[in-house]
Formats: C-alpha cells, structure tokens, sequence
C-alpha cells in the first residue's frame, strides 16, 4: 500500500524510518518532507496547509493511508477535508485537535472532568493578569492559548518576569495565539511525556519518554522545542505510569468524546510527577517531537498495522524492546532565536551504534545544508541509558568545530545511576 507522511520535521522522519520497516508499504511519500527523507520515501512538493492539493494528490496516486505529523494541518482541519473525500486517514478532525489548540480550551475540559492540572486562570488583558500574578506570586507560568511552535511558554522565576511575559504576550507576540494567555500555577517535580493511539475511548498507551526543553546544559536558557530525549524513563514508578494513563489519558479521551469531539490519533499528554500524583502540563493532538524518534525505534510492531488497527477500533496489542533509546538534538547557533539557514553539515556517515534522523535539512552540491532551528537528532538504542548516550555522543563528534551548530551534552545525565553499567 501507498503511505502519505504529511510534515517536514523530525517526527516525520522518524515515522517515515518505523514505514520503511513494515512489508505492507510499498510506496512512501512525504510532503513536503527534508532531504533526510529522500533515501525512503519520494518528496513531495506541497504545503502541508493546501488541504486541496494534498487530498488531490492521494487521489490521484491511490495513497491507502496518509498520516499528518504536525500541529497546524490538524487544527486547520486536513482529516476532515480527507474524510470528506473518502480518503483513509490518521489523526484527529478539527474539533478534536482543538485539545491542542487552545490551552484555555484544554484547561477547561480538564477542570470539568477532574483531570489533574495545575490550577489556573486565562486573560485577554494585562491588568487582571498582572492583579492575578501578585496574588499568587512566583515562580509561576504563563503560556499562549494557541499554537507558538513549543515557545509559547515562559516559567516566570520571578514576579516582574511573569509580568514581562503577559504584557509581550499580550501585545502581539505571537499573534492571534496569544490574545488570550492562561496564567498557571508552577508545578515541581519531573516531567515526563506519555502518547498513546486513540480512538474514541478506546487508549492504547506507549512507553513513556523524557524530553529536555531548555536550549542548553543543566536546563538553562530559553524554551525549545525540544533539545533531546530518552525512553523508556527508567526513574519513572510504574504506579505513576498506570495512574496516568487511568487518570488522565483515559479520562481525556472519555472526555473528548462526551463533549462530542471523539479524538481518533495520537494523544500526546505532557505530564509532571507532583507530590500529589501526575499532572497535565499540557495536551497535544499528535506525535511529540523529539518524544518520537526515541519511542518508535523500540516499538516491535509493524506500524502501518498498529494504525489500521486503531482505525477500526481494534487492540492493536502494543509490543516493546528491552531497550533504551535516546536521542540528542543538534540546533542551528541562535535557535530558538534567530538563526542562519543554509550553513553546511558534516558528512554524516553511517555508524553502527547511531542512528540519524532529520529535522530541517536540504541538499546542495555540496551535501547537506541547515534549513531550520532544530537541524537533526542523533540516536542510539542499548540495554540501559548510560551506554545509548554513549553512542549518541560519540557520533556527534562529527560536529566538532561547526560553530553554526550546538547540542546539549547532558542530555539524560541526570538519570544515570551510578549503577547503570
């Protein structure tokens, strides 16, 4: 059968690898997908927005299956557009999606069928907000309602920083996403992320991974989009696993489902291990990026059979390696800030304890160039962290003395025992 990946990221490319994998695919696409991809599947030269020409497209060349990796086409409503032509895919409608697009909207859902969050508030105007921050003091968070490419969040160490970011919030930073803001309160305890298939109510969870968001080492600077991560999460309690997914994935789903916005596709829960059990940071309506490209290397299953299965609503019976797998970022200088596209790559050469999976890169005559903030990640699968890591960052020496490029070198460090050998 003829797969569809539509999405250009890393998380595509991780999908288009776990495709590759599976006998029942016999042509991938992936549009407009980044050069990484070209050695699997054939690029195809449409915005991920243009809901005519992609539905066009499947049409055409009789794609069985078409899977949406990010964020925007969903809320902008592609599966609907693709289920009115009669068209077989992945991922959730419009209203569904909207458990991403509006945190004021997630926030809501979650208060209404006590899903354990963080108490909050939401404003569309500076003076309530900042009357709300001095109440409750700081550290304290606020996030954009709608989507800002996983930037839209500042956790505000102090009062005057949290009154920073509404009034830049507020003023237009990140457009129509933030006309609304939702003020939170701030949660300590480790994060950790936790995606499942869904369909209906029906939740079928997948391992748990940890992301790392902070731009550099020891979890300074700004917010990314994701700088590197690791899964399983060997720290993580198995009563903290099975009590997320009963008390928020499930409930979530429920939820969706009785407000008449029945999600069908990946639900992505960003959670945090409080004194008081796991809570939601925040809900996606899709695959987490980089949460993918370590969880789906340990996934056993054929993939294109784990999603048809879903589709018709059937226990697609999860399977997962002993392994752990984790995967570290390289940035473009500047990112999440300003950046320089089109500066040259090392050659990247295959290695047998590495795998690479692209995230904003091009061609030219020369070999790969940067076209994007996060550039790729490199990944490694072994018994335990300690050694996955080693793997990673040896490969990565490869980028000494490319100064248009940085990594995180402490990605996971944190969770190494001293016995993990």
């Amino acid at each position: 059968m003829k797969i569809m990946v539509i999405g250009r990221g890393g998380r595509e490319h991780s999908l288009i690898q776990k495709f590759a994998e599976s006998e029942q695919a016999t042509m991938l696409y992936a549009v407009p997908g980044n050069a990484g991809m070209e050695e699997l599947a054939e690029r195809v030269a449409i915005p991920e927005t243009d809901q005519e020409e992609l539905v066009r497209f499947a049409k055409e060349n009789e794609v069985a299956l078409t899977v949406v990796g990010p964020e925007n086409p969903l809320l902008e409503g592609v599966v609907d557009a693709f289920q009115e032509a009669g068209l077989k895919v992945f991922g959730p409608n419009q209203q569904a999606a909207l458990i991403e697009g509006s945190k004021h909207f997630a926030k809501q859902i979650m208060e209404q069928y006590e899903i354990p969050t963080a108490s909050y508030q939401a404003f569309t105007e500076a003076e309530p907000a900042v009357a709300y921050i001095k109440e409750k003091g700081a550290p304290i968070v606020v996030k954009a309602d709608g989507l800002a490419a996983g930037k839209g969040v500042v956790v505000a160490e102090t009062e005057e920083q949290a009154i920073e970011a509404v009034e830049e919030m507020l003023d237009g930073r990140f457009g129509e996403a933030s006309e609304e803001i939702v003020v939170e309160e701030f949660l300590q305890g480790k994060e950790f992320s936790l995606m499942a298939f869904v369909q209906g109510e029906n939740v079928y969870p997948m391992i748990p991974a940890r992301d790392h968001k902070r731009a550099f080492d020891g979890d300074q600077g700004p917010n990314t989009g994701g700088m590197g991560a690791y899964a399983p999460v060997p720290e993580l309690e198995e009563g903290a696993y099975q009590t997320a997914v009963s008390s928020i994935l499930e409930p979530a789903a429920r939820a969706l489902v009785k407000e008449g916005r029945s999600f069908t596709g990946i639900l992505y829960a960003g959670l945090i291990e409080s004194s008081e059990g796991p809570k939601v940071i925040e809900f996606n309506a899709r695959f987490g990026d980089p949460e993918t490209q370590v969880v789906l290397p340990l996934l056993e299953n054929d993939l294109v059979q784990v999603m048809l299965d879903v589709l018709e609503g059937k226990d697609p019976e999860l399977t997962w390696s002993k392994e752990v797998c984790a995967g570290v970022v390289v940035a473009s200088s500047g990112y999440p800030g300003g950046y320089e596209k089109g500066r040259p790559l090392p050659v990247l050469k295959a290695h047998d304890q590495a795998f690479t999976v692209h995230a904003g890169t091009e061609k030219d005559e020369e070999g790969y160039v940067s076209s994007g903030g996060r550039v790729l990640l490199a990944g490694a699968k072994d018994k335990n962290l300690a050694r996955a890591l080693d793997g990673v960052y040896n490969y990565l020496n490869c980028f000494e003395g490319f100064s248009d490029f940085f990594y995180r070198r402490d990605i996971g460090h944190s969770s190494i025992s001293s016995t993990d050998t």
